[in-house]
């Protein structure tokens, strides 16, 4: 072989990989660590490059530039939270150093040939872009690089634009089937330098035990971009790399795998990670995805990660209840009731879960989508349901717009704002957006906005708990749908009944600002300076403004209203006094002293032995409930705000305070 021509100096490679981040926390950048881990291996020698300290969080871009102007070429991984960001960084660098090798990759780099060619026409700076898997392809650019030349031809998954201004684009390279030619950058000590230069960082961990999802939701680019067939990483590379976790003190690992718990393997490994928590500290949390079709298996492994109290609540991700859309979004062949089983056996074994729906989906209605929400919650689902809007990834099948046409869907361009995320005291210099849905041929934008409405509603009044216990005995005692009782409080116009209408109307006008355009969530200065899912927004504005008192008034004429409209009644005083019990148990602020509760009936036990799917009767007799006020206390608004409505919903323990039962502690919410 001859000998590799070497250049008069280290060819130096910037790495870009701009994350999200949360507080004080941030991600590691694996994709471009895999790459440097990959092109350090394979490269010969590798000792002709270095590689510089990644930019990896959002920081001006004239600062990101300065990081990067001494490269001779920069890599650049791009997804929907940062492509605005990436380009503007990439344009401002080659405005400055033309000479600079400009290399974009990652999943927002369009794949289908007309996209792809606007994509690069209309940002000239980037040389070229890859699709696909990226460690092949960067090994044959920066050999390139070595040799003085910008010969693209052999690179796979290349676009450019040739010296006559034509797309060339090459052949992908098949994918990497025998991942262990691919290095951990956590073993190989990439990111040590990172670390040591950001000592005052919390890292979230990026995770990868195998590549690969064998189904294709066309909302996903998952797993067209992986083309189904799924490969492993050796479990002893997995076990070093969760011991690296736990050596460096990293808390929060997420894992990057489309569907753990498919795998028989996986057992052993959420087994490892319990163990190597018991046994040093870390981590503190492991996030997964869930295989799709939920079995026994998957099953297990949320029961060893609930255990060793490194989950928070199991994702049930069923998207959609109903069968024509499951089947327009290619999900018909993953089973619904194998994912309601699985609820129901964690509602058993007292494990948290929580349920994901998509809010616009082709082939969805309102009517469908009320429904599957009442029966999610009757299946057991009262701890909550995530109301995700539909948002448009370009290499996903439903980017193509001929798949839009087909369902007629309507789309948006609006700001990315985190929930929760800290509002931005002066513009930002760059902004990100995502392609909303906002209508559908089977979902007109009227009922969008209605849809989105009963979402907010629903979250409000059930799962932020401000009328659950009530929804919960009336549902079990009177047979009543939860979708009767969400929908009772979206009927107008509610004359008569301010309070009740006011929430109405907000939610419906905040569905009609992001259909123009608007922000999803609720800016608000005066509550910690964040970004609220309008549920909690409202939820905080009703307490701070001194109104609570009057919407329990109003729920509770309206509730006995509409039971008397269908000839159902209850035990006499039971509603006035599940409906009083209700708010007392809604955490509050500025207390002074704790409260005695005597009620008629056994209301606690009935709702709690509901909620776990095992009803007991309910009871004519006297029960006294000490409510403790002032067991937590919080010193302004600002801390209950954050410790209650914010945090309180991370945990999982919302809104509801403690309460006794005679001697015996009932519980935390």
């Amino acid at each position: 072989m001859d000998d590799p021509i070497r250049p008069a100096r280290k060819v130096k490679v910037g790495l870009v990989q701009i994350n999200n981040s949360f507080s004080d926390q941030n991600y590691l950048p694996l994709s471009i660590g895999v790459l440097q881990a990959y092109a350090q291996r394979h490269l010969n020698p590798p000792e002709d490059f270095e590689f510089l300290m990644p930019v990896y969080s959002r920081i001006p871009v004239q600062s990101a530039v300065e990081k990067l102007l001494q490269s001779d070429i920069v890599l650049f991984s791009a997804y929907v939270w940062n492509i605005r960001i990436s380009l503007a960084v990439a344009r401002s660098l080659k405005e400055l150093r033309p000479e600079i090798v400009v290399v974009f990759g990652g999943p927002h780099v369009p794949e289908r040939p007309a996209e792809n060619e606007q994509f690069m026409r209309a940002n000239p700076f980037i040389d070229i872009a890859c699709t696909g898997g990226g460690e092949q392809a960067v090994v044959q650019i920066l050999e390139q690089i070595r040799k003085g030349a910008q010969d693209w031809s052999a690179v796979p998954g290349a676009s450019f634009l040739s010296g006559k201004g034509e797309l060339v684009r090459t052949p992908r390279a098949a994918r990497i089937d025998d991942l262990n030619s691919v290095p951990s950058p956590y073993l190989e000590g990439v990111f040590v330098p990172l670390m040591e230069a950001h000592p005052a960082e919390h890292w979230i961990g990026l995770w990868e035990t195998n590549r690969g999802c064998p189904f294709s939701c066309t909302f996903c680019d998952w797993g067209s971009a992986t083309q189904s067939k799924v490969f492993k990483f050796e479990l002893e590379r997995l076990y070093r790399e969760i011991e690296w976790f736990a050596a460096h003190k990293i808390e929060y690992i997420f894992c990057c795998d489309a569907n753990f718990g498919m795998l028989p393997r996986d057992l052993e490994i959420a087994g490892y990670v319990a163990e190597t928590k018991r046994k040093l500290g870390y981590p503190h949390a492991l996030s997964v995805q869930n295989t799709k079709n939920a079995t026994e298996r998957a099953y297990q492994v949320q029961k060893i990660l609930s255990d060793a109290g490194l989950n928070k609540g199991v994702d049930v991700a069923l998207q959609s209840m109903d069968p024509q859309t499951l089947e327009s979004i290619r999900r018909g062949n993953i089973s619904t009731e194998t994912y309601q089983e699985l609820q129901r056996r964690f509602t058993r074994d007292k494990v948290d879960t929580y349920t994901d729906l998509i809010l616009g989906l082709p082939g969805e209605t309102y009517d469908s989508f009320a429904e599957g929400v009442s029966s999610i919650i009757e299946n057991g689902q009262h701890n909550r349901i995530q109301f995700n809007n539909l948002s448009i990834l370009p290499n996903a099948e439903m980017g193509d717009p001929e798949y839009q046409k087909k369902y007629g869907m309507v789309t948006v361009e609006i700001g990315v704002v985190n929930i929760h995320g800290a509002l931005v005291e002066s513009p930002q210099e760059v902004t990100e957006s995502q392609l909303l849905v906002i209508g559908t041929n089977t979902m007109p934008q009227r009922d969008w906005a209605r849809t989105r409405s009963l979402g907010w509603m629903a979250a409000l009044l059930h799962f932020d708990k401000i009328l659950q216990m009530v929804f919960v005995l009336l549902h079990e005692l009177c047979g009543v749908r939860y979708r009767d009782l969400i929908e009772l409080f979206l009927a107008g116009p509610l004359e008569g009944y301010p309070a009740c209408s006011s929430i109405q109307e907000f939610f419906m006008a905040k569905a009609g600002n992001i259909q123009g355009g608007g922000f999803e969530y609720c800016e608000s200065k005066e509550w910690l300076g964040i970004w609220w899912p309008a549920d909690e927004y409202i939820l905080i504005k009703l307490c701070v403004e001194n109104k609570l008192g009057t919407f329990y008034q109003e729920a509770e004429s309206l509730l006995d209203c509409f039971l008397k409209r269908r000839s159902l009644s209850l035990p006499p005083g039971l509603l006035h006094a599940a409906v009083e019990f209700n708010r007392e148990l809604i955490k509050q602020p500025f207390h002074a002293s704790d409260l005695t509760l005597e009620l008629p009936y056994n209301i606690w036990e009935f709702y709690q032995s509901a909620l776990r799917g095992e009803p007991v009767p309910l009871e004519n007799k006297a029960t006294r409930h000490q409510i403790q006020r002032t067991a937590e206390s919080w010193s302004s608004w600002d801390d209950w705000c954050r410790q209650v409505i914010w945090y309180g919903n991370k945990r999982g323990a919302y809104i509801y305070g403690n309460q006794t039962v005679g001697a015996q502690l009932a519980g935390h919410f």
